[in-house]
């Protein structure tokens, strides 16, 4: 049985840090191309960053030279560090973990994330 679960969330102050982790298990994890969504209140899931199973990284604008996500193969683990927060970066951050070639998606359960001003 497949298994995507985060660790990490929690409330921050504005300009603080933090460090989200994601293990998947129950699958080659160095097969899987990663992904971190986030959703505010209101608004949709939206991608934060992926990383491929190659280690190929992309954000989305808002949080270029802010975030960023890397995986270690060997802990089956993708991390996503968020430096300099705002209140704008609420919301519940999602896994998300894609292996295309057999069309297997997966999603955990997600984790809250609360930055305060």
């Amino acid at each position: 049985q497949v298994q995507v679960v985060e660790y990490g969330g929690g409330l921050v102050q504005s300009g603080g840090s933090l460090r989200l982790s994601c293990v998947l298990s129950g699958s080659p994890f160095s097969l899987y191309d990663m992904g971190w969504y986030r959703q505010a209140p209101g608004k949709e899931r939206a991608l934060v960053a992926a990383i491929s199973s190659g280690g190929s990284a992309n954000y989305a604008d808002s949080v270029k030279g802010r975030f960023t996500i890397s995986r270690d193969n060997a802990k089956r683990t993708v991390y996503l560090q968020m430096n300099s927060l705002t209140p704008e970066d609420t919301a519940v951050y999602y896994c998300n973990a894609q292996w295309v070639m057999v069309r297997s998606n997966y999603w955990g359960l997600g984790t809250q994330v609360t930055v305060s001003s």
